[in-house]
């Protein structure tokens, strides 16, 4: 019997285009993702630097580029997040625990806000009994330590929780932790289709 559920985010609830974003650093200059690159997103991603010093990292790849262009480059990953999610999410969250845990950054998260209005974040927000980012925790999926971060903070049982994340790799690490679990694929299967899967 499920309890709680704990969801990703991005291609979960926000639609996402992944390759954007490299797309548009090429457009301003930058020659290809590197692994210095690489590290420096992972950095941000568990909050070890601020924006300023990811976007100066980013900007001594691309010659004479500034901050702003960068950071909207930055950005395009971004689509739109369709109310009928919302809907769903709300429907939900008078029948279970419902946790938000998601590997992002705080430009990431700012722009999201910006683009659906504080009114409608606030309302996707307050469907979960809490929300986690990685940047705010310092932790990072597929760590186990993310995960047991949540289970230990709300002391949720993990065979009585459900885990949906687009990601194999995280997915797999919340199996080997006990949690039930669903790898969603994106453009073939939409989070509103949860019931359709007998997980729960």
């Amino acid at each position: 019997m499920i309890e709680a559920i704990i969801f990703d985010f991005g291609d979960v609830f926000l639609n996402l285009d992944k390759e954007a974003t490299v797309r548009e650093l090429k457009k301003l200059g930058l020659k290809e993702w590197t692994p210095e690159l690489e590290q420096l997103n992972y950095q941000y991603e568990i909050g070890k630097i601020d924006e300023l010093e990811f976007m100066c990292g980013i900007q001594k790849h691309i010659a004479k580029c500034d901050i702003l262009a960068i950071r909207e480059a930055w950005n395009a990953i971004l689509l739109d997040f369709p109310l009928y999610r919302l809907e769903f999410l709300q429907l939900l969250s008078g029948k279970f625990r419902l946790f938000l845990l998601s590997n992002t950054d705080q430009t990431h998260i700012d722009k999201f806000e910006h683009k659906v209005g504080q009114s409608f974040a606030r309302d996707f927000y307050g469907c979960f009994e809490k929300v986690y980012f990685s940047y705010d925790i310092h932790l990072r999926k597929p760590d186990e330590n993310a995960f047991k971060f949540v289970i230990n903070n709300h002391n949720l049982i993990p065979k009585k929780t459900l885990f949906i994340d687009d990601k194999k790799e995280n997915i797999n690490a919340a199996k080997k932790l006990g949690f039930v679990t669903w790898n969603l694929q994106v453009g073939k299967e939409d989070v509103t289709q949860l019931f359709e899967k007998n997980l729960l």
